[in-house]
């Protein structure tokens, strides 16, 4: 860890509930590994009275639970340029341009799947798409290229599966296909599970941990790089020093580096495009971000035509999510944050990164 890094990634969560991971996207090293709300581990091994470890334990804020490593997410958005990457891989014609009119309906059906914009984004590339995050774009490329390509790309990035993180307590997540439901569920997979697939919705869950392993692959080129926290040990009495673990590639994606490029032009403009979901972050940039937005959320909208968000408990409240990698020419930094019932990622989370890599890319250097 970072320690001053650390700090700050703290320090800007604030008194939120979520997770911030920050780590080297060539090494894997964990820099900065924040779940909040915490507590004082120091009252483990000094001992303290059951009543208050009873209130941690059953503090509906979940204390004890590391969201960075244990913390299962609908990614939402987040996922939109793997999809592209799948897409672009399987077949589909993701190059064309499509047209959101706000609105999507299955063949045959008439209930629409809505864009996050109402009004829809009119004529849209992919590139566009991954900038303003269109919802219907996805749909239609997540229903062409099927599930079970979806889950052998998200599979290959590194989601439904344990990090390999030198820390005990990982969760897997979840990545769904048509097996794992009948398994499951006993039933068929639906279409309409398809679409809000490729949004990051329904059945699939990812930890912040996974979301930063497979950020930190876009940012280099491909590789499915081991996370770890482990640097040396030293012996105490000698001074010894033991090396820690080598830095371990678990999986290389089999992606053209032309292919990379268009799913990380495609992040650079969502923060600095003239459209871009976090425009707002880059104002007075030295430096270039390639970021992804996203929002999960929690409980379908009960009115089609609308939005009832606002009157729900905040605890139902979509979760705040962003991803990017810094700077773009040399990533030397990739990060995931996850800010709970917060709403936007790109009014909540995204804000949240540029401190961190403000800190990091001018602060650090000045001191």
């Amino acid at each position: 860890l970072d320690i001053d890094l650390q700090r700050v990634a703290r320090e800007a969560l604030g008194d939120r509930r979520g997770a911030v991971v920050v780590l080297h996207p060539n090494s894997g090293d964990i820099l900065a590994l924040v779940s909040t709300p915490d507590y004082d581990p120091n009252l483990f091994p000094a001992g303290f009275a059951f009543h208050s470890y009873d209130d941690l334990r059953n503090s509906i804020d979940k204390p004890l639970m590391n969201r960075a490593l244990h913390g299962r997410y609908a990614p939402g958005s987040i996922i939109k340029p793997i999809l592209a990457l799948a897409g672009n891989n399987h077949g589909v014609d993701i190059s064309r341009q499509f047209v959101c009119t706000g609105k999507f309906s299955l063949p045959g059906r008439d209930r629409p799947y809505r864009c996050w914009k109402r009004d829809g984004h009119g004529p849209i590339n992919v590139l566009e798409a991954i900038e303003q995050s269109c919802d219907i774009f996805f749909y239609q490329a997540a229903l062409e290229l099927g599930i079970d390509n979806i889950a052998i790309w998200l599979n290959k990035f590194g989601l439904g599966k344990r990090t390999g993180i030198d820390l005990n307590g990982e969760a897997t997540g979840l990545v769904p296909n048509r097996d794992w439901k009948r398994s499951v569920y006993d039933e068929a997979w639906f279409p309409g599970e398809t679409v809000i697939t490729g949004i990051g919705q329904g059945y699939l869950l990812a930890t912040p941990i996974q979301l930063a392993v497979a950020t930190a692959a876009l940012a280099n080129g491909g590789s499915l790089v081991q996370p770890r926290l482990l640097a040396y040990l030293e012996n105490a009495e000698t001074g010894e020093i033991v090396k820690g673990p080598d830095v371990k590639v678990v999986g290389k994606l089999p992606i053209e580096s032309s292919d990379f490029d268009l799913a990380v032009d495609g992040m650079i403009r969502v923060v600095h495009g003239l459209r871009g979901t976090a425009r707002a972050i880059a104002d007075g940039l030295p430096y270039r971000i390639a970021g992804k937005t996203g929002t999960s959320q929690l409980v379908s909208i009960k009115d089609p035509e609308g939005d009832d968000s606002d009157s729900l408990p905040d605890h139902l409240k979509d979760h705040a999510l962003f991803v990017a990698f810094a700077p773009v020419e040399n990533p030397r930094l990739a990060l995931a944050i996850v800010v709970e019932n917060a709403g936007s990622g790109s009014k909540i989370a995204a804000p949240i990164a540029r401190k961190i890599l403000d800190y990091y890319f001018i602060e650090r250097l000045r001191r």
